[in-house]
C-alpha cells in the first residue's frame, strides 16, 4: 500500500496563503499589507536581518522607536535605508498601571496625568525628528498597544495625528493604521507562534478582507525577541505576499496620510 504524505504545517500555511491571494487576483482585487516592528533603539544584528528582508522584497518596514532610549547610531544607520521608516513608541516604554489591581500594562493609560504625559510625548516627537528627520512619520504606537481615550484625543494637538495599536483597540481613528497578526507567543517562553497558528490568523484576516473594506492587514514583529523560527516565517511569508499579484504593500507614509 502506498503511503500518502501529508503536507507539513509550513506547507499548508504557504498553500492557503497563495489560495487566498489567488482569489483576490482572479477578481482584479488586491489585499493591502503593511509591516510594523516594535521596540527599536539601536542597530543590532536582528535589526540588520529585518532591514535585509525589507530591501530584498521591496516592502516598507515601520519601526516603532522608543524616543528616550533611541541612539544617534540608529539615526545614522537608517539614514539611507529606502524602506525603513520610524513611528513613535510612547516615550520610555514604562508601565504605569497597577499590577496589584490586575490592570493591564500601559504607558499611555489611565494612571497618567494627561498634561505631564503629553509633554513627554512632545519631547519624544522632537527627539525623533532630530534623529530621523523626514524618515519619522508623526504617529504614535502605544507600548503594549494600549492608550487612554483622552490621550488619543489629544495627540493631534501636539502634532501626532497618526495612531497604531492592535486589532480593534480604539478603532477607528482618522489616521489609525492597525496591526493584526503578532507572530510571537509571549507567555512563558517567547517564541514564534507556529505555522498552524499563523495559518489560522491569516485565514481570519484574509477572509474578512473578502467581505469588508480594504483595511490593510498589519503584520506585527519584535526583532529583539525573535527566534530563528520567527525569521524563517518572515522569509517564507514575504517570498509569497510581497510578490503576488493579489497583494500590494503601500508606502507607510501613504497609509498614515489617508
Amino acid at each position: 500500500m502506498t503511503s500518502i504524505s501529508l503536507p507539513t504545517d509550513q506547507q499548508r500555511f504557504k498553500d492557503e496563503l497563495v489560495q487566498h491571494l489567488d482569489w483576490f487576483a482572479e477578481r482584479g482585487r488586491k489585499v493591502r499589507f503593511w509591516w510594523r516592528d516594535d521596540d527599536a533603539i539601536e542597530p543590532t544584528p536582528a535589526l540588520e536581518r529585518m532591514l535585509k528582508l525589507a530591501n530584498e522584497h521591496g516592502v516598507d518596514l515601520a519601526l516603532a522607536v522608543i524616543p528616550k532610549d533611541a541612539t544617534e547610531a540608529l539615526g545614522e544607520r537608517l539614514s539611507n535605508e529606502p524602506h525603513a521608516f520610524v513611528l513613535q513608541h510612547g516615550w520610555q516604554h514604562r508601565n504605569f498601571q497597577l499590577k496589584a489591581k490586575r490592570e493591564k500594562a500601559a504607558e499611555l493609560g489611565s494612571r497618567r496625568d494627561p498634561d505631564e504625559l503629553m509633554a513627554q510625548l512632545d519631547d519624544g516627537k522632537a527627539r525623533l525628528e532630530a534623529l530621523f528627520g523626514t524618515r519619522f512619520i508623526h504617529a504614535i504606537v502605544p507600548p503594549w498597544n494600549r492608550i487612554d481615550p483622552e490621550i488619543a484625543r489629544r495627540l493631534p494637538g501636539i502634532g501626532l495625528p497618526g495612531l497604531s495599536t492592535f486589532t480593534f483597540h480604539n478603532f477607528p481613528h482618522p489616521h489609525q493604521v492597525q496591526s493584526h497578526i503578532d507572530i510571537l507567543k509571549w507567555k512563558k517562553q517567547v517564541r514564534f507562534i507556529g505555522w498552524e497558528s499563523a495559518r489560522l490568523r491569516f485565514d481570519l484576516q484574509l477572509t474578512r478582507r473578502r467581505n469588508t473594506n480594504c483595511e490593510p492587514v498589519g503584520l506585527l514583529t519584535h526583532h529583539l525577541a525573535h527566534d530563528e523560527a520567527s525569521f524563517e516565517f518572515l522569509e517564507t511569508f514575504l517570498a509569497i505576499a510581497a510578490h503576488h499579484e493579489g497583494a500590494m504593500w503601500p508606502e507607510v507614509r501613504e497609509l498614515f496620510a489617508v
